[in-house]
């Protein structure tokens, strides 16, 4: 009879766990410094931005709604800012098709003088509306301009005229479309681009399914800031308008013009059509604002 010996079998034992202590949170430093800077920037906006258009907005309903209407329905403000649309739209429709064409020109493609012309882009940011608007004078004057001449004998005026505000305005509100596309150009990438192509698709077939839905939070971006943008010029457009009521007089050109007339009526107006323009710029930041998170999940 022989005994049989069982083993039990090893015994696994964990390692103990040890519980970490919760951490005190840590304590910001400089607390009142962050609250300091918080206050110095909110009252410097204040004073800059917020304080002076709400001025503005007193001065306009000084004397009640009615003026305001009464201004608003006067041939001359009606003109003003019927011109000032129509030459915004030509010039936001004409940056927005240039617009995605020198961003695919400068992320897609390598070119000599490529750093030059996106320098060059930025031109309309760093010099002085005015200068724009006297560059444009002599270029195309009818008497002295270089195509001056040439263009009034076939009967194109520039200067003076619907065409050389939307020429100015053009060229200020250039670069906003450009810069809003380029980086998202950039962070795109051409793998799906490539894709399309490899399975057949043409240029613009590759375009329209591929790269515009993949820019269009940013074009949009572009255009309401070129809308805006294009609405308040007044510099160049004071220079190559001549800013003759009912014929090219903008918003911006009857603000000044009915602020330095004497007479109640005409500072209301001036204050109406300041009133309206702001009002939309600030719309136009309101739109801005809610396209943001759209495209950042959009490119996340």
């Amino acid at each position: 009879m022989t005994d049989t010996v069982t083993t039990d079998p090893p015994v696994t034992t964990d390692p103990p766990v040890t519980s970490r202590p919760d951490r005190p949170p840590r304590k910001r430093s400089g607390g009142p410094v962050r609250w300091a800077l918080r206050l110095i920037v909110i009252g410097y906006l204040f004073l800059l931005i917020i304080w002076p258009t709400a001025l503005v907005a007193q001065a306009t309903f000084a004397r009640g709604v009615g003026p305001v209407l009464d201004a608003l329905s006067q041939p001359e403000v009606i003109f003003a800012f019927q011109l000032s649309v129509s030459v915004s739209f030509w010039a936001v429709l004409i940056n927005t098709v240039f617009g995605v064409g020198i961003s695919l020109l400068l992320v897609r493609t390598r070119f000599p003088g490529r750093r030059l012309l996106s320098a060059l882009i930025d031109l309309p940011l760093s010099v002085s509306p005015v200068v724009v608007g006297l560059a444009l004078l002599l270029a195309y004057g009818g008497r002295t301009g270089w195509f001056g001449p040439l263009l009034e004998n076939v009967g194109i005026q520039v200067i003076y005229a619907p065409l050389g505000i939307i020429l100015a305005t053009t060229f200020i509100s250039l670069p906003l479309v450009v810069r809003e596309i380029v980086p998202v150009l950039t962070e795109l990438g051409t793998d799906s681009e490539q894709a399309a192509r490899s399975l057949g698709a043409s240029p613009l077939q590759t375009f329209a399914r591929i790269t515009l839905p993949a820019i269009r939070w940013a074009l949009l971006y572009g255009i309401v800031l070129s809308l805006a943008r294009s609405l308040g010029e007044f510099g160049a457009v004071k220079i190559v308008s001549g800013g003759v009521a009912l014929r090219t007089q903008t918003a911006t050109l009857l603000v000044e013009e009915r602020y330095q007339q004497f007479g109640v009526a005409n500072t209301t107006t001036a204050y109406t059509a300041a009133f309206v323009l702001a009002l939309t710029a600030v719309v136009a930041l309101i739109i801005v604002a809610l396209l943001r998170p759209s495209h950042g999940s959009e490119r996340s």
